[in-house]
């Protein structure tokens, strides 16, 4: 069993103050982030930056369902750790000041499974995982 990981980044024409406070709205601008792959998302806790928990469920594929609980931290200005206590799944989100705005960092790792899935998983889930990243910031981009 390793370590899998999938990265997704993109620049915002934005300030870095002005993304950093759409991407820590888990009440109101997250679920406008959401693709087709993520159902029933639900804030229970907070819904702003650290302290904030939320549910929902990623269809990262027709037959892989995942059901994420994760408690959100906020370890330094413009970095939020979403720990999902329903696995090893840990997402952090990025938010730093670039020359031409903002640039947004997903970043996912869990732990893989072992044998022959966990060689298939290490070679798919993260090419996949972060085509889902890519439309979120796509529609970040746009609600900035």
């Amino acid at each position: 069993m390793g370590k899998v990981t999938a990265i997704a980044e993109r620049t915002i024409e934005a300030p870095a103050d002005k993304v950093r406070a759409l991407v820590a709205d888990y009440a109101e601008t997250r679920p406008k982030l959401l693709t087709e792959h993520y159902r029933d998302y639900e804030v229970t806790e907070g819904g702003v930056g650290a302290g904030t928990k939320a549910s929902w469920k990623l269809q990262a594929t027709s037959k892989r369902v995942r059901d994420v609980a994760a408690t959100v931290t906020e370890p330094s200005e413009g970095t939020y750790v979403e720990t999902d206590a329903n696995s090893s799944m840990v997402t952090t989100w990025t938010v730093r000041e670039v020359p031409d705005g903002s640039l947004v960092r997903i970043e996912t790792s869990w732990d893989g499974a072992g044998g022959i899935g966990g060689f298939f998983e290490k070679t798919f889930a993260p090419g996949g995982l972060k085509r889902i990243y890519e439309g979120v910031l796509g529609k970040l981009a746009e609600v900035v």
